[in-house]
């Protein structure tokens, strides 16, 4: 079998992506923050009828069938020790390393905190909407905390829908491709004030005791009352001891959010570790207009919140910080994680002190606080209330989606209601049928045609991406290909 053949379940999975919690945040009385109103759209019918309702789903899941399989048993080093400085591209790693998700239901987490693209497109200053877009970018990678379980590596044409009504939006992605792997994704207000896409490919590396994963595509925010685009691209985290000793995960690296229409600029710093573990989960930086003048402070800890502050305040209190000298550093943890060694004879890398909570300073303004998570959280592979129900499968349903989705991967299902050998035989048995379906496109010299996203350039940047093509949600799901 030649290379071009093989199918590999690539560990994309410790890129991307959101954080814990409830949907409390979305319907509490935050300032600014506005309440979709579902009763006004046709889906949902004549007001106090029923509740919103997801795929059909009316009060969304709690918890999974079954909790977390234990990892303990399992080694990845025998898998891992050839693989040192290589992207992990074409590596196979055991079910037990997964979790119940597909990498395309994990991208869907960008949409755990939607409250506040609904927020910015309220705002009536530029300045105040980059702010929130700000919050949204933190907020769209702060589940990744604690998820040290990869998702499954999409099929080639796998596709996941979401629609929540009580959140006030709709989702749909695609994997387009395989040999790189390139998820496309592609959301909507349903009151119409936004439009969310982006192609996701990150490129994974592991070094030894971590596996990197650079972020790689544009996320493209479009407000459109304000006929507004913001793009970034998200940070590169990093999953620490994956041979042994306590798994940890941080993100670093510089985010720049453009308002392509202003010239508007948010610039945040992702900061490292660092030494003793005093910069984990930080996140700084600032707002600038056109001319590269300051207009306002960001701060706070991609795991926790986001705060904002004039300028001057800001300087004003970092100066007066400077002058009362530096606190006194936390040191080490010496802990059972410091003997851990594996079997290259390495040591794992120290699990940092969780430190203080984030510093406020006097005059700054809340833009986004993470939800708290479910108290089985820990038992449910660190999942968030919103995730727990992205792979919910109630009967009927099966009647809507295309055959295409998530929720229809056996794999998948059988994880998550705990039966790990069918899991792992299912598995297989996709990536062979994948396999067979590569050989006979080859032997006829066909291409592959995705459905619902096509290559092109972003809009706003100019750079290749994918881009939606529209009529999923008519539900003309008779061309679909059978995938599992």
């Amino acid at each position: 079998m030649s290379g071009e053949e093989e199918f590999f379940d690539a560990v994309t999975g410790f890129d991307s992506d959101n954080s814990s919690g409830e949907f409390s945040e979305a319907n509490q009385k935050v300032p600014g923050m506005i309440d979709v109103d579902t009763s006004k759209n046709s889906r949902s019918g004549k007001s106090g009828e029923r509740p919103p309702q997801e795929n059909g789903i009316q009060k969304h899941r709690t918890a999974l069938p079954a909790p977390m399989f234990t990892r303990s048993d399992f080694s990845v080093w025998s898998i891992l020790k050839k693989c040192i400085g290589l992207e992990l591209s074409k590596i196979t790693m055991p079910i037990a390393f997964n979790e119940p998700l597909s990498f395309l239901q994990r991208i869907t987490e960008y949409m755990e905190h939607v409250y506040l693209i609904h927020r910015a497109s309220c705002q009536p200053r530029p300045l105040e909407r980059m702010q929130i877009v700000a919050a949204f970018a933190v907020s769209a990678v702060a589940s990744q905390w604690e998820r040290t379980g990869k998702p499954f590596n999409p099929l080639l044409g796998e596709t996941y829908e979401l629609v929540r009504e009580d959140l006030g939006f709709r989702f749909i992605s695609e994997q387009v491709s395989h040999h790189p792997p390139v998820s496309a994704f592609y959301s909507e207000g349903l009151s119409q004030d936004f439009v969310f896409h982006g192609s996701i490919y990150p490129k994974l590396k592991f070094w030894g005791k971590s596996v990197e994963a650079e972020p790689r595509g544009t996320i493209t925010l479009e407000l459109l009352k304000h006929n507004e685009a913001y793009t970034w691209t998200n940070p590169t985290c990093c999953v620490h001891n994956v041979i042994i000793g306590k798994l940890w995960i941080e993100q670093y690296g510089t985010m720049e959010i453009l308002n392509h229409r202003t010239g508007d600029k948010c610039i945040l710093h992702f900061k490292p570790c660092g030494l003793f573990g005093k910069e984990l989960h930080r996140v700084e930086g600032y707002i600038q207009d056109k001319n590269k003048k300051k207009l306002f402070m960001l701060y706070g800890k991609w795991t926790e919140c986001l705060w904002g502050i004039e300028p001057g305040l800001y300087e004003s209190f970092k100066k007066q910080e400077r002058r009362g000298g530096h606190p006194k550093k936390v040191q080490p943890d010496d802990g059972p994680d410091k003997a851990d060694s594996n079997e290259a004879g390495e040591l794992a890398d120290d699990v940092p002190m969780t430190q203080e909570t984030v510093q406020v300073i006097p005059g700054s303004k809340l833009l986004w606080r993470i939800n708290s998570r479910p108290p089985n959280s820990a038992q449910m592979y660190n999942f968030t209330s919103f995730t727990v129900s992205l792979n919910e499968l109630e009967s009927g349903m099966e009647k809507t989606l295309p055959p295409t989705d998530c929720r229809l991967r056996p794999d998948i299902r059988g994880m998550e209601n705990g039966n790990m050998d069918l899991a792992s035989q299912e598995k297989e048995r996709l990536e062979e049928k994948q396999r067979e379906a590569r050989r006979e496109r080859a032997k006829e010299e066909a291409e592959w045609r995705t459905r619902w996203f096509y290559p092109g350039s972003n809009p706003y940047t100019g750079t290749p991406d994918w881009l939606y093509a529209g009529d999923y949600f008519e539900r003309n799901f008779s061309d679909c290909p059978d995938i599992y």
